[in-house]
């Protein structure tokens, strides 16, 4: 008996572990607020592990790319779109003879993009499979924390000021629940614009009787009547001196800090901004 109840403890006990996640969420803004909301400022890369060809890409950026009708209700990607405005509803897709969770469905209100997390244990797709803007994603429990593995995700952002996420980028998600705030932690791994992984965290808060609008109604209309057929908004590379204003604006911060890489997102790296602005007399 003793042997038999063991076995069941080791099969079984991490289902007892396991919580429920579903319900309508919404999102809150006291983790980096300024650039979530208003958004970030042009030139500044401040604590990213940014490569070389990311800075290029910003360095590079034009904004008014995104008035263009084909740009205009370009979605958010997975590793980005649950720190932006948006509700959160999570539910569970069941078998209906076994009653076991087939999959985890999280719908965003931003864009209207409905996430599958498929919790079977299927495999994921070959890599030449398609992308899209949630990207293919499975999950599986580890205690009370829901880890999610996501790939074949489309070309995104790391931060809405050019800074560029690849399609190869991969994402893996760590959700868990304290009564009623839901922790989310995500965790970018990019071969091509980051130099180390990205991890960011949020919190949403549980919105039991919410009643707004979950709609996300886009149609693209021609913003700038003059622009010539086929005109790509661009700047070249060295020719843009937007990305001088955040200096201007942040005299303290030092212009090699906001070239942004792997060492500014530490503790350290303080010690080192000490030191240049003692150097530049600041």
């Amino acid at each position: 008996m003793r042997v038999l109840l063991g076995l069941f403890a080791l099969c079984c006990g991490p289902a007892f572990a396991q919580i429920s996640l579903v319900g309508d969420w919404g999102q809150r803004f006291h983790e980096d607020a300024a650039e979530r909301g208003p958004g970030p400022e042009l030139g500044d890369y401040l604590g990213l592990p940014i490569t070389d060809a990311a800075r290029l890409r910003a360095d590079s950026w034009e904004g008014s790319r995104l008035t263009l009708p084909e740009q205009q209700c370009r979605a958010h990607v997975s590793p980005y779109i649950n720190r932006g405005p948006l509700e959160l509803r999570i539910w569970e897709e069941k078998d209906p003879e076994s009653q076991q969770v087939v999959a985890i469905k999280m719908y965003s209100s931003t864009y209207e993009q409905t996430r599958t997390i498929w919790m079977d244990g299927r495999a994921h797709p070959p890599d030449g499979a398609q992308h899209t803007w949630m990207g293919f994603s499975t999950g599986r429990w580890e205690g009370s924390l829901l880890t999610v593995y996501t790939t074949h995700i489309k070309q995104g952002w790391v931060r809405r000021n050019g800074l560029p996420e690849s399609d190869q980028a991969t994402l893996v998600d760590h959700f868990t629940r304290h009564g009623e705030v839901l922790t989310h932690i995500s965790i970018v791994t990019d071969p091509v614009y980051l130099t180390e992984p990205l991890i960011k965290t949020n919190n949403f808060a549980l919105d039991a009787n919410y009643r707004g609008n979950w709609l996300w109604p886009c149609e693209s209309v021609v913003e700038i009547a003059s622009r010539a057929r086929g005109t790509v908004p661009h700047i070249l590379p060295g020719k843009n001196t937007f990305i001088l204003e955040f200096l201007k604006a942040h005299p303290m911060v030092p212009a090699e800090a906001a070239r942004g890489g792997a060492e500014t997102m530490y503790p350290e790296y303080q010690a080192k901004l000490r030191q240049m602005a003692k150097v530049a007399g600041k």
